[in-house]
């Protein structure tokens, strides 16, 4: 098995286009063509993450947060990340980020695991991102309409919230007339052609485009494929930041709170007064504290999130209970999330998950 297929089976998952600015997810030591003798998981990639993975015989590390976020000048053991850089480049161990992307996506992403972790029900995205919708138009002979639709179904086109295999279709004529011949007894019988013709329409994301109009213009008819594709201002429902959800039951905010350490496996929670009963939660894997009023907004009574510093929890004003429980102990669950995902798409070669806590924050009790 090369990376480069372990890397395509994650990326379907959480398209590298979804990481926010600021990030460095992707592969960041390696070779995609690189045969994979085995896998470890873990939350960072630090100097222990590699040792554990020499000591394991992997030679892939699958990481949620990348080692590099900006670029390195210097590799003289200067600092943690020089020195993991270099030990991955001198054992042949390749370093793969899967950040902000994953954080980005509902379906198996890490704000969904947080919520499963939970047991909320009728959730959604907290914050869905808008822009990133196209839609298709384009036209084809009745007779292919169902292949047309079919192929760019299964090139993930068609897919609205909770809804798969959306489409609109209108009937119509189309017209055409070929280019004149250098034949002159050809090109005088040329006549304008009259063909019983559908409108197609679909929505895509932005990072389907390429894969939906090759799958258009392998199964189209036509030596000229007509369509077009604009942006649309709708949100997608099924990308954007953090989560909300419903608690299957009411409870006292002391209630909830052994509940969250319990589920979580904490070893401590920050919170902020709040007396009201608990239902609905909103969360947010890392730091999520730029979301608090989308938090509020949503109407939730509770927001789980990690680094909230001291001012912050001031501003939740007693509208919603803060429950900061720590950035690592709020994303650690994803090692669990990325064994799931890789041992159910592959089983020839070891996905070990770490057993080397990356947490740089201890407690004292």
């Amino acid at each position: 098995m090369r990376l480069m297929e372990v890397i395509d089976h994650l990326e379907q998952i959480a398209p590298p286009s979804l990481q926010e600015s600021y990030d460095n997810s992707g592969l960041i030591v390696g070779d995609y063509s690189s045969e994979v003798r085995g896998i470890l998981i873990s939350l960072d990639c630090i100097e222990d993450t590699l040792k554990e993975a020499i000591s394991k015989n992997c030679n892939v590390v699958i990481a949620h947060h990348p080692i590099v976020f900006s670029g390195l000048k210097r590799f003289n053991n200067a600092n943690y990340v020089q020195r993991t850089v270099q030990l991955a480049i001198k054992n042949e161990i390749a370093i793969y980020a899967i950040h902000t992307n994953l954080d980005n996506v509902y379906q198996n992403g890490v704000n969904q695991k947080i919520a499963e972790k939970l047991g909320l029900i009728n959730t959604r995205i907290l914050t869905p991102k808008s822009g990133g919708l196209l839609k298709l138009v384009t036209y084809g002979p009745i007779a292919e309409v169902d292949e047309i639709k079919e192929a760019l179904f299964n090139a993930g086109a068609g897919n609205v919230g909770n809804y798969s295999e959306c489409s609109f279709s209108t009937l119509g004529e189309g017209t055409y007339m070929g280019n004149e011949s250098s034949n002159p007894v050809i090109g005088k019988r040329l006549i304008r052609q009259i063909e019983k013709e559908a409108r197609i329409e679909v929505l895509l994301r932005d990072y389907q485009k390429s894969k939906v109009l090759k799958a258009l213009n392998a199964v189209h008819s036509y030596e000229e494929v007509a369509y077009s594709m604009y942006r649309t201002e709708n949100k997608d429902q099924n990308i954007g930041s953090g989560l909300v959800g419903d608690l299957t039951e009411n409870m006292q905010p002391a209630a909830f709170l052994s509940f969250l350490k319990s589920a979580m496996e904490l070893e401590v929670i920050r919170f902020t007064k709040f007396n009201k009963t608990v239902r609905k939660v909103a969360l947010c894997g890392g730091s999520g504290q730029f979301l608090l009023n989308n938090a509020m907004a949503s109407n939730a009574d509770v927001f789980i999130t990690g680094d909230f510093k001291y001012h912050q929890f001031f501003d939740a004003e007693e509208k919603l209970m803060i429950c900061d429980i720590g950035h690592y102990e709020s994303e650690k669950f994803t090692i669990d999330l990325l064994y799931d995902i890789l041992t159910k798409k592959f089983s020839k070669f070891a996905v070990l998950k770490t057993e080397e806590v990356t947490n740089p924050i201890k407690y004292f009790s």
